[in-house]
């Protein structure tokens, strides 16, 4: 239906108003077309606080997506900083094990939003969390204001992450 729609919508161009559209349109662009309305951070941005979930996860449309935004991003290694993290949204989800190692804390807030992952990144999340390197610090500070604000990676949590969080 969505792919429908965006025919229609681009039948005499893109229309300035894009950004009005609900972001899952975008996902049936491509960045190239978003161009003539926007910028390419602004498209990603919007592609970030889309529901991914519209394309199968491991598409190759899907990781295409990824692909342009960590190029639009100018995201040279595996390392993401926080403002990245913050433009990709929901694309943080289909990023590798490596990149959620390289980037420490930078991706937890947006990968708490993810509905799944793959063992590799659940080995990477598990192994940044124990880390204590991230803006909440080591796990024996953790609080339930913590873990409600991580309550989407709880089912990643081990045991061995679990037993150092204050009861």
């Amino acid at each position: 239906q969505l792919s429908c729609l965006v025919k229609m919508v681009t039948l005499h161009g893109i229309p300035k108003d894009l950004d009005s559209y609900p972001k899952e349109l975008l996902l049936f662009l491509s960045s190239s077309d978003y161009a003539a309305t926007g910028s390419c951070r602004q498209y990603f941005a919007n592609i970030g606080k889309a529901n991914l979930d519209v394309l199968q996860r491991e598409s190759s449309q899907r990781k295409q997506l990824l692909l342009e935004a960590l190029a639009c991003l100018k995201i040279p290694g595996t390392q993401v900083n926080e403002e990245n993290a913050e433009i990709l949204g929901r694309l943080v989800c289909d990023l590798g094990g490596e990149y959620i190692r390289s980037s420490g804390g930078n991706l937890l807030k947006q990968l708490n939003q993810c509905e799944s992952f793959l063992p590799d990144q659940e080995e990477a999340i598990r192994s940044v969390i124990n880390s204590g390197n991230t803006t909440f610090g080591p796990l024996v500070a953790w609080s339930a204001f913590t873990l409600n604000e991580l309550s989407g990676l709880i089912p990643v949590f081990d045991h061995s992450i679990l037993q150092k969080i204050p009861k």
